[in-house]
């Protein structure tokens, strides 16, 4: 039989080398998870920007037909208004990032033709940050 030398028969890590990588990694992971989080709220703000995009489209669309702008988003699935040549959205009325309805509303104080937003991710009024409402200019 051959002789086993010491190397041959240790192999594999020890207990403490180990503990040491999975510390690496844990430190590694603290220092890159905030960013990537970060970059989620982010991209839900685009998505609701784009979303609002498209509703806009639409709603203009819908304009065009009738003459004048919905009571509420659902009249761009269905609507017995004469001239209406819709639905004007290929799905149901998408609600914003965080699972909330959109706020339309056709009477506005600044001029404009209509007002379109979210409240963003909390859901409420107001707010700073990720937390801010997104309007659709």
């Amino acid at each position: 039989m051959a002789k086993l030398t010491k190397k041959a028969i240790q192999r594999g890590f020890t207990l403490i080398e180990l503990l040491i990588v999975i510390v690496i990694l844990g430190l590694l992971m603290s220092l890159v998870a905030p960013t990537m989080f970060s970059k989620v709220d982010s991209s839900k703000i685009k998505t609701a920007e784009a979303q609002m995009q498209m509703l806009q489209t639409s709603l203009d669309t819908y304009r065009l037909d009738i003459g004048s702008y919905p009571e509420s988003l659902s009249e761009l699935r269905t609507s017995n208004k004469k001239g209406w040549d819709g639905p004007y959205l290929p799905r149901e009325v998408p609600l914003d990032p965080w699972g909330n309805p959109y706020n339309y509303s056709r009477t506005t104080n600044n001029g404009e033709p209509f007002s379109l937003s979210s409240y963003g991710r909390d859901g409420q009024e107001g707010g700073e940050g990720d937390d801010a409402d997104i309007i659709h200019r």
